[in-house]
C-alpha cells in the first residue's frame, strides 16, 4: 500500500523555531529566510538544491491552515520573505501591495513551467506569483454502490443519490460548481444569476448527507459507504482510496473538473530577495517538484518534472497529457467583494434561507 498524502488544510504541525508575529516593515536580518507556508511543505526534499546552495541557511516556517489565515497574517504586518497562497487569493495580495513583481529571468527552472499555469500569476503584465502545485476537484464515486455512474456535476442533484451525496464546505467551491452546471460565469455573475446559483444550491440540499471539511473525513465517509458521491473531492483522496482497494472512480465531468493552483510570492518588504529567488528556483527544480508530486499526488507546475513522477501516479491522474490543464476549470483570483459574496451565499444556503 502506498502512503497517503497529507491533508493540505489539516492540523498545523509547527516544526522548527517559533516565529514571532510582530508587526514591521522589513525582515530584520538578511541571513534568514522566513516562509508563510502550508504544513507538510517544509520537507527538505522539496527544495533540496537550496540547501546545497546555502548550507548555512535554515529556512524558518510559520504555518497556516487556510488561505484566509495567511492573508490576514500578511496584512497584519507579519514579517516574511516568501508566502505560498493559492490562486484565489493572489490578486488580493497584489492589490494590497503585499508582494513584489518577480523577475522570471532570474529563475533557471522557469522555462519548464506550463504557460497556462504561469499566466494565472501574472497581473498587468508582471509576474507576481510562481505556480508550484495544483490539483483537481471532482466527483469521487463509489462505483459498487451506484446503479449508474454520473457524467456531470448536474448529477449531484439526481434523486437516485438522495442522502448519499457530500460536498465540500466551501462557499467559493460550491458557487463555482453550481454556476458551471447552470452555464453561468461565476466571476461575472449578475445579481439575477447570483440568485439562480443560490436557488440551485438550495435544491441540492435534499440529496446531501453532510458537508465534508477535511481529507480524513471524506475518505472515511466514502470508505464506509455512507457517501456514494463526494463532490469537489481532491485527487489525493481518490488516489488513497484507490490504493486501499475501494471501487472508486474519479470523474471528468462534462463541464470539466474544477482545479486549484498554489504558488510562491515574494514579500514587498523582504530584505532577503536573493535568497527568496534561490528558494523558488530550488522548488521549481524538476526533481524537487517530482518529490512533491510523488509524495502528495498533486500536479506539478514544471513539465520537466513529469518524466520523474511515478508512472502509476501519472496514469492514475492523467498527468502525462498537458491538454488536461486546458480542460480543467481553475479557480480565479477573487476580489474582496466576491469572496464575501460567495461566503454569504453559502451561509444562507446551509441555513436554508
Amino acid at each position: 500500500m502506498r502512503n497517503g498524502p497529507l491533508f493540505r488544510l489539516g492540523i498545523v504541525i509547527v516544526l522548527g523555531l517559533t516565529l514571532a508575529g510582530c508587526g514591521g516593515t522589513t525582515v530584520a536580518q538578511n541571513t534568514e529566510l522566513i516562509l508563510l507556508e502550508w504544513s507538510g511543505y517544509e520537507l527538505p526534499e522539496f527544495w533540496e538544491p537550496f540547501e546545497a546552495q546555502h548550507p548555512e541557511i535554515e529556512p524558518k516556517y510559520s504555518f497556516f491552515a487556510e488561505d484566509t489565515e495567511a492573508f490576514s497574517k500578511a496584512q497584519s504586518g507579519f514579517e516574511f520573505d516568501l508566502i505560498h497562497p493559492c490562486s484565489s487569493y493572489w490578486k488580493l495580495y497584489v492589490d494590497a501591495g503585499l508582494v513584489q513583481p518577480i523577475d522570471t529571468s532570474r529563475l533557471s527552472n522557469w522555462s519548464g513551467v506550463y504557460e497556462s499555469l504561469a499566466s494565472q500569476g501574472n497581473f498587468d503584465g508582471q509576474q507576481f506569483f510562481i505556480p508550484w502545485e495544483w490539483g483537481y476537484e471532482s466527483i469521487l464515486v463509489r462505483t459498487d454502490l451506484v446503479e449508474e455512474v454520473p457524467t456531470s456535476w448536474a448529477d449531484l442533484w439526481d434523486p437516485q443519490y438522495a442522502g448519499h451525496v457530500a460536498v465540500f464546505d466551501s462557499g467559493e467551491s460550491n458557487f463555482v460548481m453550481a454556476a458551471s452546471v447552470l452555464g453561468i460565469d461565476p466571476y461575472a455573475a449578475t445579481p439575477e444569476q447570483v440568485e439562480q446559483v443560490k436557488q440551485k444550491l438550495l435544491e441540492l440540499k435534499p440529496n446531501l448527507l453532510t458537508y465534508w471539511t477535511d481529507y480524513t473525513e471524506i475518505n472515511q465517509l466514502v470508505a464506509q459507504g455512507d457517501v456514494w458521491l463526494a463532490g469537489q473531492a481532491w485527487n489525493d483522496a481518490y488516489a488513497a482510496l484507490y490504493d486501499e482497494g475501494y471501487e472508486v472512480e474519479y470523474l471528468n465531468p462534462e463541464e470539466g473538473r474544477l482545479g486549484w493552483l498554489c504558488g510562491f510570492g515574494i514579500s514587498a518588504n523582504s530584505a532577503n530577495v536573493d535568497l527568496a529567488y534561490d528558494y523558488i528556483n530550488a522548488a521549481l527544480d524538476a526533481q524537487s517538484m517530482a518529490n512533491m508530486g510523488n509524495a502528495y499526488y498533486y500536479g506539478v507546475a514544471n513539465a520537466d518534472a513529469v518524466p520523474l513522477l511515478d508512472p502509476y501516479f501519472v496514469e492514475l491522474m492523467e498527468m502525462g497529457d498537458p491538454s488536461i490543464l486546458n480542460d480543467t476549470v481553475f479557480y480565479q483570483s477573487l476580489t474582496d467583494e466576491q469572496r464575501e459574496l460567495f461566503a454569504t451565499i453559502w451561509s444562507e444556503v446551509k441555513a436554508g434561507q
